[in-house]
């Protein structure tokens, strides 16, 4: 069951509760893979969700380096990485 009572939300929940949309985007002729994601940042400020994903961010940057392709993400239409 999925806890929608954001009272007892901890930040994990809030983080995941305010990303209201997430495309996972691949071009292969430019070798780049985009995570564009949008999170509202009413219920959780941006800055929680690095806190929390950082670390997996920076495998997919270097994994997708490995692949010898592009890995962006893209937070709230401004590109991060």
């Amino acid at each position: 069951m999925v806890n929608t009572n954001i009272g007892t939300f901890d930040k994990h929940d809030k983080v995941n509760y305010a990303v209201t949309d997430a495309k996972l985007i691949i071009n292969k002729e430019q070798r780049k893979i985009t995570l564009d994601i949008q999170i509202d940042t009413e219920l959780c400020p941006v800055l929680d969700y690095f806190e929390i994903f950082i670390d997996r961010m920076i495998m997919s940057k270097y994994a997708a380096k490995y692949l010898k392709i592009w890995f962006e993400l893209i937070i709230n239409d401004t590109k991060l990485l």
